[in-house]
C-alpha cells in the first residue's frame, strides 16, 4: 500500500469519526455546559498526548508553540461555534452546514496563499449557496442562530485547514497537535471563568461520550489529520472530509430518528455535490494548455 492510498484510508476513518460527534455532542449538552465541554475535551487530549508522548513534548520549540497556537485558537473558535449552535439546530443541519468547511477553504486560499479559484470552485459556492438556502428554508426549517454559529465554525475550519497544510511541512506532528490541544483547553477553560454559567451533571452517559469525544475524535482524529494530511493533495483529502455531514446525517436518523424531509435532503444533497464539484474542479475541468508558441 502506497503512502497516499494508507493517508486517505486514515482520513476517511477520521471522517467517519466525525461524522458519529454531531448526535453524541448534541445529547451530552443536556448535562455540561459548551465552555466546559470544551476545556475538558481538549485538555483531556493534551494531557493524554503529554503522557504518551513526554519526549517529543519535552523539546517544544518556541515556533512550533506558536504555530499550534494558532491552529489551537482556530479549533477552539470552529468547536465552541458549533457546540453552541448544538443548541439550536438539529445534528443534521449542523454536519452539513460545517461541510461548507470544504468550499470556504479555496476562499481562504485565495486570501492567505494567493491562489486564485477555478471555474470548479465558483460552481461548487453557487451549489453550495443554493443548498444552504434548500436546507435551512421555511419550508424545512428556518435559519436560525444555531445555523449562523455552525457557519462560523466552517470559516474556522477551513482556516485551521489551511494554516494546518503550511504549518505541517515544517513541525513535528506530535508537537504540533499537543500545542493546538494545549491551547484549545486553555481558551476554554477562559471561556469557562468569564462567560459561562456552569452546567455539570456528570453521570454514566455523560462520562463515557465525553471520555469518546476526547480520546478518539480528539486525540486520535487530530493527530491523524495533522500528520497524514501532507501525504495526500488538499483536493483529495477535501473530498474525503466532504463525506462526513452525509456520515452524520445517516448517524442521526439511524440512533436518534432525525429527518430532514424532502427539502433538507436536496438541500444537503446540493451541498455534498458543491463540495464535490468544487474540490474535484481540476479533474472536471482541467485548465487549457496555453499554445506553443511557434
Amino acid at each position: 500500500m502506497n503512502t497516499r492510498t494508507r493517508a486517505e484510508l486514515y482520513l476517511l476513518a477520521v471522517t467517519l469519526i466525525w461524522g458519529s460527534t454531531f448526535v453524541i455532542t448534541k445529547g451530552l449538552l443536556q448535562d455540561v455546559s459548551p465552555f466546559l465541554y470544551t476545556a475538558l475535551r481538549f485538555s483531556g487530549a493534551a494531557i493524554l498526548l503529554a503522557l504518551f508522548s513526554l519526549r517529543s513534548v519535552a523539546t517544544l520549540r518556541q515556533a512550533t508553540v506558536v504555530k499550534g497556537g494558532i491552529l489551537g485558537l482556530l479549533l477552539f473558535l470552529g468547536f465552541i461555534l458549533q457546540t453552541i449552535g448544538l443548541q439550536y439546530t438539529s445534528a443534521s443541519k449542523s454536519a452539513f452546514i460545517t461541510g461548507m468547511l470544504v468550499v470556504l477553504t479555496p476562499i481562504c486560499q485565495i486570501i492567505i496563499e494567493r491562489r486564485p479559484p477555478q471555474l470548479g470552485n465558483l460552481i461548487g459556492i453557487a451549489f453550495v449557496t443554493i443548498g444552504l438556502y434548500f436546507l435551512t428554508s421555511p419550508e424545512g426549517s428556518e435559519f436560525n442562530i444555531g445555523d449562523l454559529l455552525t457557519l462560523g465554525c466552517a470559516l474556522c475550519f477551513a482556516l485551521h485547514i489551511v494554516y494546518l497544510d503550511i504549518f505541517s511541512q515544517v513541525h513535528q506532528p506530535v508537537q504540533l497537535a499537543f500545542s493546538q490541544f494545549l491551547a484549545s483547553g486553555i481558551l476554554a477553560f477562559l471561556g469557562v471563568f468569564l462567560y459561562e454559567d456552569v452546567t455539570w451533571h456528570p453521570n454514566p452517559k455523560l462520562l463515557g461520550a465525553l471520555a469518546y469525544l476526547t480520546v478518539f475524535a480528539t486525540l486520535i482524529a487530530l493527530f491523524v489529520q495533522v500528520k497524514y494530511q501532507k501525504d495526500t493533495t488538499p483536493t483529495r483529502a477535501a473530498v474525503l472530509f466532504s463525506v462526513e455531514p452525509v456520515f452524520a446525517a445517516l448517524i442521526a436518523y439511524f440512533f436518534v430518528g432525525e429527518v430532514l424531509g424532502v427539502i433538507g435532503v436536496l438541500g444537503g444533497g446540493l451541498i455534498v455535490a458543491g463540495m464535490l464539484i468544487s474540490e474535484l474542479s481540476d479533474v472536471l475541468l482541467p485548465k487549457r494548455k496555453s499554445p506553443t508558441a511557434p
